[in-house]
């Protein structure tokens, strides 16, 4: 596997008072001809994470609309997510029906953070979301005590299979974390049924978390790219038979940090897509996502 850097795409700063800075966790939605809408977290003065996009013409290379709106902001004080939300995943549902996962960032005091994953539904055509509940659909239980994140979701027959973060310890530091891969199904992409089974893991203790999945399904393999980190994050891949248990082909993923410039020193947030016979993949640059995002070509399988 090989892939060709096509340059970045937009870097933000200073749009509006709740999109002060970075551009986090790119998702494409495919709108028509070669345009596609690319969905990103920012962040506020507060570090508070919100949810933006704007619309991009793939092939031209070019930004047809910039970021303007807010489609997911934080919850009210108290809720599971008060301090921020962040994109995982669109789904297209029957009835006309889009549903956005997203991570909900909960501050907390003993532990950085007890997040929990969020639903939020679209159900016209003017992009407009509307969260689900006050309440995450994917709390935590017995089997995801700490924190869990970034859901990464396919439907194969009539199952939805998601992938998530989930911490097997926590601590006062984000490194003391024991973050892994888990695995979960549902029927109607609300109600989860989590298995607690551990897909991925870090290869020794340097190795402790993992960040914003993608996953395709093809010729009978899954595929999943993912981030890791140990003091930076890199961009890892995996492939698996079944979606439970996978073999780690970190080696083989084909992109790296650049020289110098904007994702010279971390890589991160991959969403892989096709399009008109081609394999994109979104990602981001150095200071999670600070210094913007851009896109890479597959010219290598």
């Amino acid at each position: 596997m090989k892939w060709r850097k096509l340059g970045r795409i937009y870097c933000l700063e200073n749009v509006a008072d709740w999109a002060v800075s970075h551009c986090a966790n790119p998702f494409p939605e495919h709108l028509q001809d070669d345009v596609f809408r690319i969905y990103f977290s920012c962040r506020d003065a507060e570090n508070r994470s919100s949810i933006t996009c704007l619309d991009f013409d793939v092939v031209k290379y070019e930004i047809i609309s910039h970021p303007s709106v807010q489609v997911l902001g934080p919850g009210d004080p108290g809720l599971f997510d008060d301090s921020g939300c962040s994109i995982g995943c669109i789904v297209n549902m029957p009835g006309n029906k889009k549903y956005l996962y997203y991570m909900g960032w909960c501050l907390s005091v003993v532990v950085p953070w007890r997040n929990t994953n969020g639903l939020a539904i679209c159900e016209n055509d003017r992009n407009e979301y509307v969260k689900y509940s006050t309440r995450p659909i994917m709390g935590l239980t017995e089997e995801d005590l700490y924190t869990i994140s970034y859901p990464a979701i396919l439907k194969v027959g009539d199952t939805y299979k998601m992938w998530y973060g989930s911490n097997l310890k926590w601590g006062k530091a984000k490194e003391s974390m024991n973050h892994v891969i888990k695995y979960a199904e549902s029927r109607d992409g609300i109600h989860w049924d989590t298995s607690n089974h551990v897909c991925i893991k870090g290869k020794d203790e340097s190795e402790y978390a993992f960040a914003r999945f993608s996953v395709l399904h093809e010729d009978g393999i899954y595929k999943i790219w993912y981030s890791y980190r140990g003091q930076k994050y890199r961009i890892g891949y995996a492939e698996s038979k079944d979606g439970l248990e996978w073999e780690r082909m970190d080696d083989l993923v084909g992109i790296d940090v650049s020289d110098e410039g904007w994702d010279s020193e971390m890589i991160e947030y991959p969403a892989v897509f096709d399009h008109k016979g081609k394999r994109y993949m979104l990602y981001c640059g150095n200071e999670f996502g600070k210094t913007g995002f851009g896109m890479a070509e597959l010219v290598q399988k």
